[in-house]
């Protein structure tokens, strides 16, 4: 410091701080060799606080407003002095100046995936991101703890502490809450409120605290992913019998306005398989009141499998058990034929299907050929 310097130190009797920045937390007055003139105005401004520090020691606080420095209300510094009253010379002192806004800037986000044990899912893996805001509540346990003899104490150096504290709460959070995975976006206000109460009692003997926690996205494996969206569309079709006949009503009608050939052969065959899905519904129907007349007995008899069958482009049935027979008979239903019933999450060849194997056994083999 140069001799202007000294000079002018020797004549400022205000001491303040007027924040430029977004992201200072704590600031150090300049002063030549710390010293301040008794009597000199302290201005401490709104979301501001001032901490005089004597010799690495904490002494004072002020909380908003503006002080003449006396002996009177600097009663810790007077004491550690030893001053008397009426004490007017010049003293050595260092004051910090605390920023207690809140920073609203702060990001959090997981850069490993969070394990979490879910009912349905079991073991997953979660990614989560959002924002925080910081707050100091108690400024002297602030220097004492983490900015010590920083002159400018700046939040980047604190987020990254706190992003790991945050991802090391962030599991038992989301373990703990007994919310399932597929309802966790709904409960991520609550989560992060439970959050934020956790996360201050950590930092509170630092003077710090969280008054906001947000999760904007908690977010899953790709495959994960994969398997609730063909869930998602097994829900939009709902029930497949009625979704298949809708779409074959809706083919057979283009196949209609087509004048072509193949237009036609196309509504031949699949009238021919809505003829035989009407059939068998007809027959449901007509089973029906006999089971409902049938004296109080024995328990009903299990459902009849109706399967499908997928040849040539087209969808057959359904077909009972024997129905299925005489589909293998007639050469329509082979092993490597694509078959599918109520249950089955998609199409899969008939020679994958362990209780459809009978029957392609009991088909005879050609016969010789005649001389």
């Amino acid at each position: 410091m140069g001799v202007f310097d000294k000079i002018r130190g020797e004549f400022i009797d205000i001491i303040e701080w007027t924040d430029d920045s977004r992201d200072t937390i704590v600031w150090r007055f300049p002063r030549y060799e710390n010293e301040i003139k008794m009597g000199a105005k302290l201005t401490v401004r709104e979301s501001q606080a001032a901490v005089f520090v004597n010799e690495g020691q904490v002494a004072d606080s002020y909380a908003p407003g503006m002080y003449t420095l006396e002996t009177h209300n600097m009663p810790i510094l007077s004491t550690i002095k030893g001053w008397k009253y009426g004490f007017h010379s010049p003293f050595k002192a260092e004051v910090y100046f605390v920023n207690t806004r809140q920073f609203t800037d702060m990001k959090w986000g997981t850069q490993n995936p969070v394990i979490v044990r879910d009912p349905e899912f079991g073991m997953v893996r979660l990614r989560a991101f959002g924002a925080f805001s910081l707050r100091v509540i108690n400024p002297p346990a602030l220097l004492k703890e983490l900015a010590g003899t920083d002159p400018q104490f700046r939040t980047e150096e604190v987020s990254e502490y706190l992003r790991q504290m945050i991802v090391g709460r962030l599991g038992t959070a989301l373990a703990s809450s007994g919310v399932p995975m597929l309802d966790l976006a709904t409960q991520q206000g609550q989560i992060g409120d439970r959050l934020a109460v956790a996360l201050t009692e950590e930092l509170g003997p630092m003077g710090l605290a969280i008054p906001k926690f947000i999760i904007e996205n908690i977010s899953l494996p790709p495959e994960v992913e994969a398997a609730i969206d063909k869930r998602s569309q097994m829900g939009v079709l709902g029930n497949l019998d009625q979704y298949t006949k809708f779409q074959t009503a809706n083919a057979i009608e283009d196949a209609a306005n087509n004048e072509g050939g193949a237009g036609a052969g196309l509504g031949v065959g699949l009238g021919m398989g809505l003829g035989q899905t009407a059939a068998a519904a007809m027959h449901q129907q007509q089973m029906q009141p006999q089971a409902q007349q049938a004296p109080a007995g024995p328990p009903p008899l299990p459902p009849v499998e109706q399967w499908y069958v997928g040849a040539n482009g087209q969808q057959l049935g359904p077909f009972d058990r024997n129905g299925l027979g005489q589909q293998v008979a007639g050469g329509v239903l082979t092993a490597t034929t694509l078959v599918w019933r109520n249950g089955m999450a998609g199409w899969v060849p008939a020679s994958q299907v362990p209780e459809l194997t009978p029957l392609f056994g009991a088909v005879p083999p050609p016969l010789p050929p005649q001389a």
